[in-house]
């Protein structure tokens, strides 16, 4: 990348919207652990200081080893980055008896760079316990709350800043504006990073890293391996070859689905229709992520089978995108446990294939506009994430061939609805559980004791959180009918109003 913001994460919930922000305003960021920091070369343009869940006055409060003077970038520390620039250079930072949580008007700031064309009295988002009393020789106060409390900060003639506040949360009336003073006005960055740019820089990477050899890589249907595989494709053409395996636990008519698709896009895809022995080998099991590793070993099995067929393969590639990596890896060290399916598990060292991650720096939304700068249909584009074990972790409970066909059934009326009332691009996800519960009904003049679905549909930016879809009631008066009316074995459906965190969007 030419030019880049570098994020030091102290643990913040909200690191991940620092760098989102910063991406909305054409500038490449990094998200790298406080105790990782990388190589400040030239291509660094400024470096930010997270938040964190942590206290400065903690005996293990987390440092970064940073060398100002050997560093000459611009800075800026947010809540607990501000508060630790403020005691490293020896101010005073205490436990507060007016702890600032949510919405706090800045009651005054100066006119200083960070500051321009930001209102007075404009309304910020404070999430700290911790209150900077005392500013370090030749700080100087930039902003207070109305409660007279310390809100910003820079150092006397360098481009040092501590802010407070959250400027990255949406409730910071004029945070955009903030972050891009620093990133624009101070960092001097030139919002050069566009999806054009990207394609034209990932392509000429791959063509160098692959010369010709040949690439392999496993399709799911999704958006993130769909543009993984465009851009490994606009590189070195008939030399990528895809697979796309069907596992039997995919929606229904996904597979067909999915092929026409992708035979409009011109891929070199191999169609395997595995779903018996999937759902042979999953009998029985019901414990989540028994499930997962069960389906990701035998799509290894399956995949490794079909890729032995593929000469002079050195490459697998992968969609793995920027959550995916950032989850990998928390401010402590890599983290306990990666779910499943993110990669295929022991493949690469297994077949002795190289990863090749075309995405692996984009968030959701970006590879999104990246599929539309490259021209991808509609139809994949605008397609609902879908979990790599498939409808498995959608049946709570253990795997039969009946179950499949029930939520099938009932997942495929509920996403049609959703289609039909103009409701699909509004969701960011959607989908049909079946609960492992069977409740009394009466059809007719019979008594019933059958099976019950729970719809669960989500609002999101990139799955990081999520709020539940306020569905119009009438539509799901038609979705419960057409459900209980159409599928066979239902007689009841649950709607899911739990958001994200402390729920997950699915629900094993």
């Amino acid at each position: 990348m030419a030019e880049k913001i570098i994020i030091l994460d102290f643990g913040s919930q909200f690191t991940q919207l620092i760098a989102r922000r910063i991406r909305e305003i054409n500038v490449y960021s990094e998200i790298h652990p406080f105790n990782k920091i990388p190589l400040i070369d030239s291509s660094v343009k400024g470096i930010i200081l997270s938040g964190s869940p942590c206290s400065v006055n903690d005996n293990n409060a987390p440092s970064p080893a940073l060398d100002f003077s050997k560093i000459n970038v611009p800075i800026l520390g947010i809540c607990y980055g501000a508060q630790w620039l403020a005691k490293n250079f020896g101010g005073n930072v205490q436990a507060s008896e007016h702890r600032e949580y949510g919405r706090a008007p800045l009651a005054q700031h100066s006119n200083s760079e960070i500051f321009k064309n930001v209102k007075q009295n404009s309304t910020v988002w404070m999430s700290h316990g911790d209150t900077i009393t005392k500013l370090p020789y030749n700080f100087e106060a930039h902003a207070t709350t109305e409660n007279g409390i310390l809100a910003a900060f820079q150092i006397k003639n360098q481009n040092v800043y501590g802010l407070q506040f959250h400027p990255e949360v949406t409730h910071s009336e004029q945070g955009q504006n903030i972050i891009q003073n620093f990133v624009v006005g101070i960092c001097k960055c030139t919002q050069s990073w566009t999806p054009d740019n990207f394609i034209h820089s990932t392509i000429s990477f791959i063509k160098e890293k692959t010369g010709d050899d040949v690439v392999i890589m496993g399709l799911s249907g999704g958006v993130d391996s769909t543009v993984a595989a465009k851009i490994i494709k606009e590189a070195i053409g008939d030399r990528l070859v895809c697979i796309f395996i069907d596992n039997g636990l995919l929606r229904k008519n996904e597979f067909e689905n999915v092929l026409d698709a992708y035979n409009n896009v011109g891929f070199n895809i191999i169609a395997i229709r595995a779903g018996d022995r999937f759902l042979n080998e999953l009998k029985g099991i019901s414990d989540p992520e028994t499930k997962r590793k069960t389906i990701g070993r035998i799509f290894v099995e399956v995949f490794e089978e079909e890729s032995k067929k593929v000469k002079n393969a050195k490459w697998l590639g992968q969609g793995t995108i920027y959550p995916d990596m950032i989850e990998s890896v928390s401010v402590n060290g890599p983290s306990a446990t990666i779910k499943s399916h993110h990669n295929v598990g022991g493949l690469p060292e297994k077949m002795h294939l190289k990863v090749l991650e075309p995405i692996n720096f984009l968030f959701k939304d970006e590879v999104r506009k990246v599929g539309k700068a490259l021209g991808l249909p509609e139809i994949i584009l605008n397609r609902h994430p879908f979990p790599g074990p498939g409808l498995s972790i959608r049946i709570i409970d253990d795997i039969t061939i009946e179950k499949v066909r029930i939520l099938q059934e009932a997942d495929d009326i509920f996403i049609g609805n959703l289609k039909s009332f103009g409701l699909y691009d509004k969701i960011w996800q959607a989908g049909a559980i079946f609960l492992p519960v069977k409740s009394v009904g009466v059809m007719g003049d019979e008594r019933t004791y059958q099976h019950v679905i729970c719809l669960r549909a989500v609002t999101s930016i990139d799955g990081m959180t999520a709020d539940w879809a306020d569905l119009p009631r009438d539509f799901l008066v038609k979705t419960s009918n057409d459900i209980i009316n159409k599928v066979k074995g239902i007689n009841r459906v649950v709607y899911d109003i739990s958001s994200k965190p402390p729920a997950t969007i699915e629900w094993e």
